[in-house]
C-alpha cells in the first residue's frame, strides 16, 4: 500500500537519484518549464530528491556519521574512528562532504523554484505561493543542517545562485534566512497534508521551535512549541511492547498521528533507506535479503546502557547479536524490514520531526525560559516518558517524573537531555543536541571516557567547494583542525 501511494507522487519523485540529479529544469528554458502547475510541482519534487541521496538520509551515511559520535553507540569498520572524538579522517571527510554536496543541491533546486514559479503563466497565484513556501522549507531544512555540522557556509539564494564565487557567511546570517524561511513557510503553506512527504504549516512550526532552541531563544520555542501541543492535531501513537515501536518506525507505515515530517521511502530500487542496512546483521534477518551491514552497534557495557531502566519498552529494541567483536554487543530493531529487497533498501521513512520532538523541545524549552522548571514542562515530558513505559500518554502514572525531584533548571535539563537521548536514538539527532547543551564533553567522557578534541565538533568544508568557490581561501577560511 505504502508503494502505491508513493507511485502516485509526479514522476520526478520516483525516479531514480541519479536520473533526477540530471533534472530536467537545469536544461529546459526556464519561459517555457514553469508555466504550469505540473511542471512546477515536478521542480518541487526535484528539491527532495537529493534529501534522500545515499550521502545524506536515505542510506544513512550522514546519519551514521552522526550516530557514530555519540554516547550509546558505536561506529564499526570505517566508521570505528569516529568513535575517537578527534576529528574526521579521509573516508569519513569524503562522506560528509558527500552531504554537503546533496544539501547544496537541494537548495539549488529550491531556488530555481523560488525564482521562477511567480513567473508561471499557466498557474494559479495560490499554487505559486504554496510551491515557493514549499520550496523556502525544503531550502531552511537544509540549511538548517548545514550550519549545525559546518557553522557559518555560504549562502546561496535566488537572488545570487548563478555567482560562482560565495564567501562563507557567519553564522548569525545563516540563520536569519532560515528563520525568514520558515516564517513565510508557516503563513502559506497548507494547514493539512496534502500528499505524503510534503510539509504543512505544523512542520514549520516544528522547525521553527527547534531552530529557537538551537538558538537559545527559550520563550520563543516554548511558545512556537505550545502552538503545535494547543493545535491538538498530533499525538503519540500508544506502545505496549518494544515490539510495537514499528507502529511507529515500520516500514510499511504510510502516516501516524505521531508524523509531523518525514522523509518518504519505499522499499523498491533507488527508492529505498539505506540507513537500515548499517545498524542490522543478515543474520537477523531484520531486512530483506539477508541483507546488513552493522557499521553502529552498541554494547550491554555501554554506561548509558546499563543505568537504562529495563522497564523502559525503549531499551527493549536493542538485543544482542556477536557480530564477531564480542558476545557483549547490542544491535538495534528500531528501523528493520524483513521485506526489503536485497540492495533496493527498506521501506522506513526517516522521522525528522514527529510529536515526541514537539513535547520535548516544548519541555526543554519551557524548563529554561524561567528562573525554573514549570509544571507544564514535566508534563510535556511525562508524555513522552509514559508512552515509553506503555502507559496512556495524558494520564498520570507511576513512572512520572516529580517536579519537586528536579527544582533546577540544570538538574531539570539533565533529565531532558537523558530522556532525548532514550527517545531519540538511531535518529541522527543526539549529537547535535550534545552539542547545543554544551554537554557533549560531558557526556562523551562518562559513556566512553574520550575527551572531544575541538576540531571534531565541525566538519571540515569540503575540497570539493574549495576548488569551486574561489571566495573561500582553503586555509584561512577552513575549519579549525582541516
Amino acid at each position: 500500500m505504502k508503494k502505491l501511494l508513493l507511485f502516485l507522487l509526479p514522476m520526478l519523485l520516483l525516479l531514480s537519484c541519479e536520473d533526477i540529479l540530471k533534472e530536467e529544469p537545469k536544461t529546459l528554458a526556464v519561459e517555457t518549464y514553469y508555466n504550469t502547475k505540473a511542471e512546477v510541482e515536478s521542480a518541487v519534487n526535484a528539491i527532495y530528491v537529493p534529501l534522500r541521496s545515499s550521502s545524506t538520509n536515505g542510506m544513512g551515511v550522514y546519519m551514521a556519521v552522526l550516530e557514530a559520535h555519540i554516547d550509546y553507540a558505536y561506529g564499526r569498520g570505517s566508521y570505528a574512528v569516529l568513535n575517537n572524538f578527534q576529528g574526521l579522517d579521509n573516508v569519513n571527510i569524503s562522506r560528509v562532504s558527500g552531504a554537503w554536496e546533496a544539501y547544496y543541491l537541494s537548495i539549488r533546486n529550491a531556488n530555481l523554484v523560488i525564482k521562477n514559479a511567480p513567473n508561471g503563466k499557466a498557474i494559479s497565484k495560490t499554487d505559486i505561493t504554496g510551491y515557493v513556501a514549499e520550496a523556502k522549507f525544503l531550502r531552511a531544512f537544509s540549511y538548517f543542517h548545514l550550519v549545525r555540522n559546518w557553522a557559518g557556509v555560504p549562502l546561496r539564494t535566488e537572488a545570487n545562485m548563478t555567482e560562482i564565487d560565495a564567501k562563507r557567511n557567519t553564522v548569525d546570517e545563516v540563520y536569519a534566512l532560515i528563520l525568514a524561511d520558515l516564517k513565510e513557510a508557516e503563513t502559506n503553506l497548507p494547514d493539512q497534508v496534502t500528499q505524503p512527504g510534503r510539509p504543512t504549516k505544523w512542520a514549520a512550526k516544528t522547525m521553527l521551535a527547534d531552530v529557537y532552541l538551537e538558538q537559545g531563544k527559550f520563550a520563543d520555542a516554548r511558545d512556537k512549541a505550545d502552538e503545535i501541543i494547543k493545535s491538538a492535531k498530533f499525538s503519540l501513537v500508544p506502545v505496549a511492547s518494544s515490539d510495537d515501536f514499528q507502529k511507529v518506525f515500520g516500514p510499511d507505515l504510510i502516516s501516524t498521528p505521531e508524523e509531523i515530517f518525514y522523509l518518504k521511502f519505499s522499499r523498491q530500487p533507488s527508492q529505498g533507506n539505506l540507513f537500515p542496512t548499517l545498524i542490522n546483521h543478515p543474520g537477523t534477518k531484520f531486512l530483506g535479503g539477508g541483507g546488513g551491514v552493522f557499521g553502529l552497534h552498541s554494547d550491554s557495557t555501554n554506561p548509558v546502557y546499563q543505568s537504562w531502566d529495563n522497564a523502559d519498552l525503549r531499551k527493549g529494541i536493542w538485543y544482542s547479536w556477536n557480530i564477531g567483536i564480542g558476545a557483549t554487543t547490542l544491535l538495534s530493531k528500531k528501523f528493520i524490514d524483513p521485506n526489503s529487497l536485497e540492495f533496493a533498501g527498506a521501506g522506513n521513512d526517516v522521522p525528522w520531526y514527529r510529536y515526541a520532538d514537539v513535547l520535548l523541545i516544548y519541555a526543554e524549552a519551557a524548563g529554561r525560559a524561567g528562573s525554573a522548571p514549570t509544571a507544564a514542562a514535566m508534563e510535556a515530558l511525562n508524555q513522552v516518558h509514559r508512552r515509553a513505559y506503555g502507559k496512556t500518554a495524558l494520564t498520570a502514572s507511576t513512572v512520572d517524573f516529580k517536579l519537586a525531584d528536579y527544582p533546577t533548571t540544570a538538574s531539570f535539563l539533565n533529565l531532558v537531555v537523558k530522556e532525548r537521548g532514550y527517545e531519540f536514538q538511531y535518529e541522527g539527532k543526539r549529537w547535535l543536541e550534545l552539542k547545543r547543551t554544551g554537554k557533549a564533553q560531558e557526556i562523551i567522557q562518562a559513556a566512553k571516557g574520550k575527551t572531544i578534541a575541538d576540531k571534531h565538533f565541525l566538519w571540515p568544508i569540503p575540497v570539493s567547494e574549495l576548488n569551486y568557490n574561489k571566495a573561500i581561501d582553503p586555509v584561512k577560511d577552513q575549519n579549525p583542525g582541516y
